[in-house]
């Protein structure tokens, strides 16, 4: 079956139905590509604007029709790692629609209900400060909606900023926690983003990352490839009315490092005990580490 799996890949690929995966040694750097054409750096970042702009208003039913409502339960996942609790100071990155930042508020929540409340357990959860920060303001409107209808219109501890991830506007040794969800492969300087975190996080913070990442299996991956260039992008298409914007998402999934030299990439940024666990047969990944 991986035999004929491979052999329909062949021939999309010859009718251009499958665009031909490109090293490293075609574009300058990953920071100058978006997807598989080679852009400006100036223009990086107001391209995926424009994508995240179109697609914030039904960024999470794309996310529930393209992962068949897994990335709930890998969101899940991340927020079990990050183990949050009350009087945390955390940032999460590129989580404008909330996604993220309601399961931290509802964790540290779960938690304290657990627990016996006294007078400095109740000031500890209003010292709780979560901040969802977005480039974007689209996406920052639709996470502000979300929270209304949640019944976090008035939750103190969720504070919405519009933010770049390369260039943030926090204190040095701040955060308890750093989390970025599937956003940042979309930066244009991924070595930017990742000293930020360093920067922001307090000693003994901790960086997690939930990205899509690189599937090995060749079976696994036939299917996926054939998924994501010919299902995804004709699904962006009749929902939203937008193939382009999916299109350039799937591209940028082979565009961003394999987990072994993301890893590299958080070690070299000042991070310590980085590991990572790929999901699905690597079809995301969970990195992590911390600032000692």
């Amino acid at each position: 079956m991986a035999t004929t799996l491979r052999s329909v890949t062949r021939l999309m690929r010859r009718k251009n139905l499958l665009p031909m995966y490109r090293t490293g040694s075609m574009l300058h750097s990953h920071a100058t590509s978006f997807g598989y054409k080679e852009v400006r750096e100036e223009e990086k970042s107001q391209m995926v604007g424009n994508v995240f702009t179109r697609v914030a208003s039904n960024y999470d039913l794309m996310n529930d029709l393209m992962s068949g409502g897994l990335h709930r339960l890998w969101k899940d996942r991340l927020v079990s790692e990050l183990n949050p609790f009350p009087g945390m100071k955390h940032l999460d990155v590129a989580g404008g629609t909330g996604d993220v930042a309601f399961r931290i508020l509802e964790r540290i929540n779960s938690v304290s209900r657990r627990a016996m409340r006294d007078a400095f357990e109740e000031n500890l959860l209003e010292e709780t400060k979560i901040y969802v920060c977005d480039i974007n303001p689209n996406m920052l409107n639709v996470g502000q909606k979300r929270a209304a209808e949640r019944g976090f219109a008035e939750e103190k501890s969720l504070v919405w900023v519009e933010g770049d991830a390369e260039a943030l506007n926090f204190d040095d040794n701040s955060m308890d926690g750093y989390t970025i969800a599937f956003g940042i492969r979309n930066v244009t300087h991924i070595e930017k983003a990742l000293a930020e975190a360093y920067r922001v996080l307090k000693r003994g913070g901790r960086f997690l990352c939930l990205e899509l990442s690189h599937v090995d299996t060749p079976i696994v991956k036939d299917l996926y490839d054939l998924y994501s260039f010919s299902v995804i992008p004709a699904v962006g298409e009749l929902v939203v009315g937008d193939r382009e914007s999916y299109q350039y998402l799937v591209e940028s999934i082979r565009r961003f490092p394999r987990q072994e030299k993301f890893a590299e990439m958080i070690a070299d940024a000042g991070f310590q005990k980085v590991e990572y666990e790929s999901l699905v047969g690597g079809v995301v990944a969970i990195h992590s580490g911390l600032k000692f």
